[in-house]
């Protein structure tokens, strides 16, 4: 059987009304529902529409569905009656021309009108009678529509794979001893120290590694003579990715003198515009600013307004590191006893749904990378984020059917609390912060994320830690 034009048009219906229930696992509230099997909910439409299913894989279906003869005509008379009143043609007023003209006139078109009524609700009522969750868009393909006779298509969807859970009570997994030392203190305290630091202006003295400098910066083609546009700008002086011969010729100069000295930029520089170009610049400091870091005393500590002295801080950046390596140490025993959970399940993801996490991760990515990656190496990335994907869609559905079997939930108390934690770690206005929750329609994703967070503590609490 042919397959026609229809199936590029499904993309415009209402996809949401051909998914009796949520079935987004990852990401946002899965609720773990599932295929379930036989014929179990009548409807006043079952008669009307038969569907056979069939199963070529764990997470495909096929059905083929068709529209009795009766019902199919219906439709198109139904159809037919529309163009009629709507149709206006010569020698008559609209609505007044004779249906068999207004056939012949539109028969392609109300064929049309009537395959798009009638497949998308023939499937909706099928996959409700089957009990089937669909997985993204249905494909409708082969449609087979002739006048008399009964309207038949197939279609073909993804669902979650079934699956039974291997025990994951008493999983053994190495427990991870969590300690902190003087010199991760040390460290954390010199860290918050640095930012602390103010710029002040540097009084009677030349530019310095370190300082921050404003400069008046001009220049000069050397080949074409032609002048840069004058430019103020700020500089980190010293930064290795400053030009050595900025960084060695702004050394020393005081506010309001100069400096000149010429760069040769190679070919195949990053900065496009000055490529293959030898430039003269003159540098004038209108500014410095110099880093003065905070003494280690009991003073600064009070400064940061939380605490009575440096002892007070010491020991609240000690608490604050053990609890930040006893969440690593929670999560990667947890990651591995998940593993180990998956390591026992040979399951089949949905390919839309793993085109979708793969599609997240890289966007999630994205920001982190540079804004040209060879070939090669993109392709490495893609089939990274494709093994990535499969794994969390994987373990998200486990996770999933354990937080179900188990009965864990989680309490609008528990979302209140944990948009609370965002924020303060964040940096971010409460009240900003739950209506960007509000707007995005993502409090339900945070339900599920912490549904799953908490199928995770319940593997740890029944470990056996060795």
């Amino acid at each position: 059987m042919k397959e026609c034009g229809f199936e590029s048009r499904s993309a415009h219906w209402n996809t949401d009304s051909l998914m009796p229930g949520p079935i987004r696992v990852f990401g946002g509230g899965a609720g773990g529902i599932l295929e379930r099997s036989g014929r179990s909910m009548a409807n006043e439409s079952t008669d009307k529409i038969k569907a056979r299913v069939t199963a070529p894989s764990a997470s495909r279906r096929e059905l083929e569905v068709e529209v009795d003869a009766v019902e199919t005509a219906r439709e198109f008379e139904k159809t037919l009656a529309e163009y009629a009143s709507r149709a206006g043609l010569p020698g008559f007023r609209r609505g007044k021309a004779p249906k068999d003209m207004v056939k012949r006139l539109f028969y392609a078109e109300i064929k049309d009108a009537v395959i798009e009524a009638l497949a998308p609700r023939a499937l909706r009522e099928s996959l409700r009678a089957e009990q089937i969750s669909p997985v993204g868009t249905p494909v409708i393909r082969e449609v087979i529509f002739k006048e008399g006779e009964p309207f038949r298509f197939k279609a073909v969807v993804e669902v979650l794979p079934e699956f039974e859970l291997p025990p994951y009570k008493k999983i053994k997994v190495k427990k991870r001893e969590v300690t902190v030392g003087e010199e991760d203190v040390e460290r954390s305290l010199e860290e918050l120290r640095q930012k602390s630091a103010e710029y002040v202006p540097a009084a009677d003295r030349g530019v310095a590694d370190g300082d921050y400098v404003v400069v008046e910066w001009k220049g000069k083609d050397l080949k074409t003579k032609r002048l840069l546009p004058t430019e103020k700008v700020l500089v980190l002086a010293g930064h290795p990715d400053n030009e050595k011969t900025l960084n060695d010729h702004l050394s020393g100069l005081h506010p309001q003198e100069t400096g000149r000295f010429v760069i040769s930029y190679p070919a195949d520089h990053a900065q496009k515009k000055l490529a293959g170009r030898t430039i003269e610049y003159e540098v004038r400091v209108v500014s410095i600013k110099e880093k003065k870091v905070p003494e280690l005393s009991d003073d600064w500590a009070k400064d940061l307004g939380e605490y009575e002295n440096l002892t007070v801080l010491r020991e609240k950046i000690r608490q604050e590191l053990l609890k930040a390596k006893e969440e690593t140490a929670r999560r990667d025993m947890g990651d591995e006893m998940v593993g180990d959970l998956l390591g026992k399940l040979d399951m089949e993801v949905p390919d839309s749904l793993l085109a979708e996490e793969t599609r997240g991760l890289l966007s999630r990515w994205a920001s982190s990378l540079p804004r040209e990656i060879p070939a090669g190496q993109m392709e490495e990335l893609k089939q990274k984020a494709r093994e990535q994907a499969r794994r969390n869609i994987k373990e998200s559905l486990v996770l999933t059917k354990l937080a179900e079997r188990e009965k864990i939930a989680v309490s609008d108390e528990e979302i209140e609390e944990e948009i609370k934690s965002m924020a303060k770690k964040n940096n971010i206005p409460l009240a900003q912060l739950v209506e960007n929750i509000h707007q995005e329609g993502r409090r339900e994703d945070l339900r599920n994320t912490l549904r799953l967070r908490k199928a995770v503590d319940f593997l740890l609490q029944n470990a056996v830690l060795y």
